[in-house]
């Protein structure tokens, strides 16, 4: 772990004054609603002081949030870096990077190649988007030629293909469905 990731805060409650300028609160109305003191929610939103569960409960109720959702976005780094992993298949380059509910693929492919079983696919969303080139996807009961700057989406659960009619490079982003049950 470098030096840098170790000297940022466990936590870091300056968002909340983004949370209550978007709600359109002053310092006042917000420890008025939550009953919070405003000397508290001050030093809090400066990032001079920690907070309590108890005074993130009272603060998340003003705006429709739960404790666990203010920690959550205070929780410090806020962002979280990845190395895109690489592979090869049928023909096709794909550089892959996954956070939560997306998985979003890079792949390029000469003309010709062609792709008829992409990975197994869980119950997500698809999102094809010819970046280069000319690709046609090919559906159970439907087939269509996207060129630079079209895209498409699908249900990714369908079986699937897709071919190269030019050199091209595509995204292709999946988003995990919610559970129905």
């Amino acid at each position: 772990m470098s030096s840098d990731v170790l000297s940022i805060p466990m936590f870091d409650f300056s968002v909340l004054r983004e949370i209550r300028k978007r709600s359109g609160m002053t310092l006042n109305d917000l420890s008025e609603k939550s009953g919070v003191s405003l000397g508290v929610i001050s030093k809090l939103e400066r990032n001079q002081t920690q907070a309590e569960v108890s005074t993130l409960y009272k603060i998340g109720r003003v705006f429709g949030m739960r404790a666990t959702d203010i920690l959550t976005l205070a929780e410090a780094p806020i962002s979280n870096k990845k190395q895109a992993q690489s592979y090869e298949s049928e023909g096709f380059q794909f550089d892959s990077i996954q956070y939560g509910k997306a998985k979003c693929i890079v792949a390029s492919a000469n003309e010709g190649a062609k792709i008829s079983k992409p990975e197994v696919h869980h119950d997500d969303h698809e999102i094809c988007w010819v970046l280069k080139g000319s690709i046609r996807l090919t559906l159970p009961q439907e087939a269509h030629v996207l060129n630079s700057g079209e895209s498409i989406q699908f249900d990714a659960i369908q079986e699937h293909a897709y071919e190269a009619l030019a050199d091209s490079q595509i995204m292709i982003v999946h988003l995990l469905k919610d559970k129905r049950f």
